[in-house]
């Protein structure tokens, strides 16, 4: 069933806005599409929006496109997610292209410099909030194997200085055999009976 152009419409003006105010990265976008997405209008619940950031995090590209893209696809299928996904684009690219005309008048800007510093502070606060909630989330879980993961993560990068992507595979991984183990105990119960 198609939906009305009223949600295509939202999904524009959203997905513009987020787009043209998340400054640092992809994961500034998870608390944006959560408060848009999840709080205002409940499109979808906290859980599925973990399990998108997830998705978009391990596929191909930015994960502020992809997650964009996953969101408007829940919300008005196909339509909405190339709508989602070319509103993503538009503002980055639109702010690249002024700056790479006037490049050398940005680069020697102290005022210009100094906006950036500020940013910087306010994209660490968002991306603290994301990983607090993130990691209530795991522990909500009460899974002692997710919950280990959280230390161990953070000490192969912070401390041993691993790579994220190896990080990154081998907790998929772990994950992957965590699920097939549970169920291959499931089916020996079952086969037991």
């Amino acid at each position: 069933m198609a939906k009305p152009v009223k949600t295509y419409l939202w999904l524009l003006a959203t997905n513009l806005f987020i787009s043209a105010f998340t400054f640092g990265g992809g994961y500034v976008v998870v608390p944006m599409i959560r408060r848009f997405f999840v709080q205002k209008k409940k499109y979808f619940e906290e859980k599925e929006l973990m399990d998108m950031a997830a998705v978009a995090q391990s596929t191909p590209g930015a994960i502020a496109i992809n997650l964009s893209a996953l969101a408007g696809y829940r919300v008005g299928g196909v339509p909405g997610a190339v709508i989602s996904c070319l509103a993503a684009l538009i503002p980055p690219l639109a702010v690249l292209g002024v700056i790479s005309v006037f490049y050398t008048s940005f680069i020697t800007n102290a005022v210009v410099a100094a906006v950036l510093k500020g940013m910087q502070a306010g994209v660490a606060a968002v991306i603290v909030d994301l990983i607090i909630d993130m990691c209530a989330m795991v522990l909500k879980q009460r899974s002692a194997f997710l919950t280990a993961m959280i230390p161990a993560a953070f000490i192969a990068n912070f401390v041993f200085g691993i790579n994220v992507a190896i990080i990154l595979f081998v907790s998929c991984l772990l994950c992957v055999l965590k699920v097939f183990w549970h169920h291959a105990l499931l089916m020996r119960k079952q086969a037991k009976r």
